[in-house]
């Protein structure tokens, strides 16, 4: 298989994941449009993230009819045996802010437990009748504290394994981000599928 020519389209709303992607795959000579407006998204009632990623991207393929991208992610504390999981952007309540979220995470898991981000990266080409989905994971553990002011969701209390000064997601630069976060894992999975 070979890199795609034409832009593909990322099925989300959300901005921050849209730069996030963007840059991820513009290394590689991607390019993302975001998802046309009039394009209406599923619910992310899934049981697991690949459901909420792939039934995403059919969506958009389907009203496009172009390539198609969407991710589903968000993070998983050992102390609370796996939640926020697939609840991520929905742990404090439909409609809750990154900031409730992160609140609601810091209120139930202590400081120090093991934290795991965890991303499913779904593709979907119409034209191919081709679907395909990928994962990323990013492992550490909480902070004692929210600290820096880049990232978004529960960036500001994840410190990633191996981080020797002790910085959270949100306190590292874009390019120390990507090199480990489970978004650029996937999308480095998914690059190595598209050119196998």
């Amino acid at each position: 298989m070979v890199r795609p020519t034409d832009p593909l389209v990322l099925a989300t709303r959300n901005p921050h994941k849209v730069r996030e992607m963007s840059r991820l795959l513009a290394s590689c000579g991607i390019a993302v449009d975001p998802l046309p407006e009039g394009v209406q998204l599923p619910p992310e009632d899934g049981a697991t993230f690949a459901d909420n990623a792939m039934v995403k991207a059919q969506v958009a393929a389907a009203a496009t009819g172009r390539i198609a991208i969407a991710d589903d992610s968000g993070i998983e504390a050992a102390a609370l045996r796996g939640r926020p999981g697939v609840r991520s952007a929905r742990y404090a309540g439909d409609g809750a802010s990154d900031e409730q979220n992160l609140q609601k995470l810091i209120c139930e898991a202590p400081a120090g437990t093991g934290l795991r981000y965890v991303c499913a990266l779904a593709y979907v080409d119409p034209q191919a009748g081709l679907e395909h989905i990928v994962f990323g994971e990013c492992r550490g553990r909480r902070a004692d504290a929210p600290r820096g002011f880049r990232g978004f969701g529960y960036d500001p209390v994840f410190v990633p394994d191996g981080e020797a000064q002790n910085r959270t997601m949100a306190e590292l630069t874009d390019a120390e981000k990507d090199a480990i976060s489970h978004r650029g894992n996937a999308v480095r999975a998914l690059l190595r599928w598209l050119r196998r």
